[in-house]
C-alpha cells in the first residue's frame, strides 16, 4: 500500500511540474529580472547593462537591476549565473573575458563556456585600444616599440584585469616584441585608467568607451585600435593592422547568457526583448558615441558565435602564459 502511495504520488508531482512549467514560461516574467555585470562600474559590459536595462524593462514589463560582481576575470559572476536555477530572472552580461578566456586560465576550469550557459543575445562588440600616458613621446605602434626600448628598464602596461583581453594582447604584443614590459592588473577599467593618466603607467590596452572622453580630453594619446576596420567614433586613430600588428586583432562581444536549461519559451521572449531594445535609439546612440556597435543576431547565431570565439583564442591564451590564481 505504501509503496502504491509514493508511485502516485511521483506520478502526481511529475505531472504537476509539466503541467506548470509552461505555465512559468507563459506568464515570465512576473518579477524583476537581474543582469550580472562581471567588472566594476564604469566598463563597456557596465555601460551596455545600463544602457540595455532602459528599454529592456519596457519591454518586459518588469524592473530589471543591474549588479556588478568583479572578481578573477569575471569568472565569480558568471559561475555564479552557471549555478542560478534556470528562470529568466538572473542573467550574465557575458563578454570575451569571463567566457573566452578566464575559465582557461584556472584549473580546474571553473565552468564550460558552451554548455554552461544558455546564450541568448549578442548586443554590441567592442575593439581594445593601446593609450599611452602623454609623457611617452610616441605616436605609432613602431615608436612605441622605439620608446619602450629607449628606457632601458621595465615598462609597466595596465588593463581592466588579470585574464581580461587587454590583458592576453599586452602578453602577445610583448611576445612578438620581445620587449622588456610587464603587466599590471587592476580590478576594472576605471582604476587602472586612473593610474595611467597620473603617469604611474605609461600604456595600456583596454576597450575603446571607457578611454574616448580622456582621448578627447587629450589627457590619454590612442596609438592604436584593434579591430581590422578604423573605429566610427575615431577614425583617425589607426587599426593594428595597419600598423603592422594582425596578431593583436581582436574584438571584445557583450552579449546576454543565461543559465544552461532555460525554457525555450522564456528564451523566445528574452530574446525578442533584447531585439526590441537594440532598436531603441536612444540606446543605439549612446553605445554609438561610445565606439560600440550594436549588433544583432538570431540564438543560434549567437550561440555559433560565442563557440567560434572560444576556439579561436584557446592558442593566444595558452601563448600568453597568463593565470589567474
Amino acid at each position: 500500500m505504501k509503496t502504491k502511495l509514493l508511485l502516485a504520488y511521483g506520478i502526481f508531482a511529475v505531472a504537476t511540474a509539466l503541467m506548470t512549467a509552461p505555465s512559468m514560461a507563459q506568464d515570465y516574467p512576473t518579477k524583476a529580472v537581474r543582469i550580472l555585470v562581471t567588472f566594476p562600474p564604469g566598463g563597456s559590459s557596465d555601460v551596455v547593462a545600463r544602457a540595455l536595462s532602459v528599454p529592456l524593462q519596457k519591454a518586459l514589463g518588469q524592473p530589471v537591476v543591474v549588479d556588478n560582481k568583479p572578481g578573477a576575470g569575471g569568472t565569480i559572476a558568471a559561475g555564479e549565473i552557471n549555478r542560478a536555477a534556470p528562470d529568466g530572472y538572473n542573467l550574465l552580461m557575458s563578454n570575451t573575458t569571463p567566457i573566452s578566456l578566464a575559465p582557461f586560465m584556472l584549473s580546474p576550469q571553473p565552468y564550460d563556456s558552451i554548455k554552461g550557459f544558455t546564450h541568448v543575445a549578442l548586443v554590441a562588440t567592442v575593439p581594445d585600444v593601446v593609450m599611452v600616458h602623454p609623457s611617452v613621446t610616441a605616436k605609432t605602434m613602431p615608436e612605441l616599440i622605439e620608446w619602450i626600448k629607449a628606457q632601458n628598464k621595465k615598462v609597466f602596461f595596465g588593463s581592466g584585469g588579470v585574464g581580461s583581453i587587454g590583458h592576453i594582447l599586452g602578453e602577445t604584443f610583448k611576445k612578438e616584441t620581445g620587449l622588456n614590459i610587464e603587466h599590471v592588473g587592476y580590478k576594472g577599467s576605471a582604476p587602472m585608467i586612473t593610474d595611467l593618466m597620473a603617469g604611474r603607467l605609461s600604456f595600456s590596452f583596454d576597450t575603446l568607451p571607457q578611454n574616448v572622453p580622456h582621448m578627447k580630453a587629450e589627457k590619454l594619446r590612442p596609438i592604436a585600435v584593434t579591430s581590422r576596420t578604423r573605429s566610427h567614433v575615431a577614425p583617425d586613430i589607426p587599426t593594428v593592422v595597419e600598423a603592422g600588428f594582425p596578431a593583436l586583432v581582436s574584438e571584445n562581444f557583450i552579449g546576454v547568457s543565461a543559465p544552461a536549461g532555460l525554457p525555450p519559451a522564456v528564451l523566445a521572449k528574452l530574446h525578442a526583448a533584447i531585439q526590441q531594445s537594440m532598436d531603441d535609439p536612444t540606446f543605439v546612440t549612446r553605445l554609438n558615441d561610445l565606439g560600440l556597435t550594436v549588433r544583432k543576431m538570431s540564438q543560434p547565431a549567437f550561440v555559433d558565435f560565442v563557440q567560434k570565439q572560444v576556439e579561436g583564442w584557446v592558442e593566444p591564451v595558452k601563448a600568453s602564459g597568463a593565470k589567474l590564481n
